[in-house]
C-alpha cells in the first residue's frame, strides 16, 4: 500500500486583528488580544459608557488569557471534577476562563459602584498548538464567522433580543437590522446572572478563514457584503483593514474590532 508522503499532522493558524473608533464615537470600548503561543484569540465588546466599557472588556480579555497561562496542556488525568468529558480540555479551560472573566467583571462593579452596570460581550477561538481542531465560544452578540469552500457561515448565534424575535419568526433579518433594539444583548459578561456560554468544536481545513468580529462589523455589513471582502486574495491585514474602511464608509455607528484567523496545514513525511 503506498504511504501519502504529506501526511496532514494538525494546521497552523496566521492571525491579523485590528480594530477602530468607528465614526460617532469618542471612545473605542471593543478590546482585542491575539496570542500565538496560548493559541488564544478574543475580541470583546464592552458596554457601560463613562469608560465602563472599556473597563469590562479589558478586565474580561486580560482574565480569560490568564486562564490559559500555563495550562494549555493538560492532560486528562488532571482534569477538575466538573468539567465534560464530551469536550476537549481546551473547550473545558475555555468556558472555565470565560466564567472567570465574568466574575472578575461583577467583582469590579461590586468594589466601585461607579462602574454599575458595565459588562462586556465575547467571542473567543482557541487552537491548541498544531491542532486539528478549533474551539470558538462566545456570549453576547460578537459574531464568529468562517469562509469555508468559497462560502461564508456564520458560527454563532447572537445573544441579543433582536436575533430571539428573528429565530421565534416576529422580526426579518432585514428588519432587525434597523430594529431600535438591535443593540439589546440578553447574554453578557459582567451582571447578577452567570452568562450562558454557546460552545462550538470544529475541525479545520486548509484554507479556512475565521472572522471574529464585534456588532460594529456586522451591523454595518451585510453577510454578502462581508463574504466578498474576506474572499479576496488579498494579505489577513489589508482584508481586515478592508472591512473597517467598508463599516466606516457604511456609517460606522459603533467601534469595530476584526480579527482573521488563516488555517495552513502542518504536513510530515509518512
Amino acid at each position: 500500500m503506498a504511504i501519502n508522503p504529506n501526511r496532514v499532522v494538525g494546521y497552523r493558524l496566521d492571525v491579523f486583528g485590528t480594530t477602530d473608533v468607528g465614526r460617532k464615537r469618542q471612545l473605542n470600548e471593543d478590546v482585542f488580544l491575539v496570542d500565538d503561543d496560548l493559541g488564544v484569540f478574543l475580541v470583546a465588546d464592552g458596554m457601560g459608557g463613562h469608560a465602563a466599557g472599556e473597563v469590562a472588556s479589558r478586565l474580561a480579555a486580560d482574565e480569560i488569557f490568564r486562564g490559559f497561562s500555563g495550562k494549555s496542556s493538560l492532560s486528562q488525568e488532571t482534569w477538575p471534577e466538573h468539567w465534560d468529558m464530551n469536550r476537549s480540555a481546551a473547550a473545558n479551560l475555555l468556558i472555565d476562563a470565560v466564567l472567570s472573566g465574568h466574575e472578575r467583571v461583577t467583582r469590579a462593579v461590586t468594589r466601585d459602584q461607579n462602574l454599575k452596570g458595565m459588562g462586556t460581550t465575547v467571542v473567543v477561538a482557541v487552537h491548541p498548538a498544531a491542532s486539528r481542531n478549533l474551539v470558538v465560544c462566545h456570549v453576547g452578540d460578537s459574531r464568529a464567522y468562517r469562509v469555508r469552500h468559497n462560502r461564508l457561515e456564520i458560527l454563532t448565534a447572537d445573544h441579543s433580543w433582536v436575533h430571539e424575535q428573528v429565530a421565534a419568526g416576529f422580526l426579518t433579518e432585514e428588519a432587525a437590522r434597523t430594529h431600535p433594539l438591535k443593540n439589546v444583548v440578553t447574554q453578557a459578561l459582567g451582571g447578577s446572572a452567570e452568562p450562558k456560554v454557546d460552545l462550538l468544536e470544529t475541525e479545520l481545513m486548509n484554507g479556512d478563514i475565521y472572522l471574529l468580529c464585534s456588532d460594529g462589523l456586522n451591523s454595518m455589513l451585510t453577510d454578502d457584503e462581508i463574504f466578498s471582502l474576506l474572499a479576496s486574495d488579498e494579505s489577513l491585514e489589508v482584508r481586515a483593514k478592508t472591512l473597517i474602511d467598508a463599516a466606516n464608509d457604511h456609517g460606522g455607528n459603533d467601534n469595530i474590532t476584526v480579527v482573521l484567523l488563516e488555517a495552513s496545514q502542518i504536513t510530515t513525511d509518512g
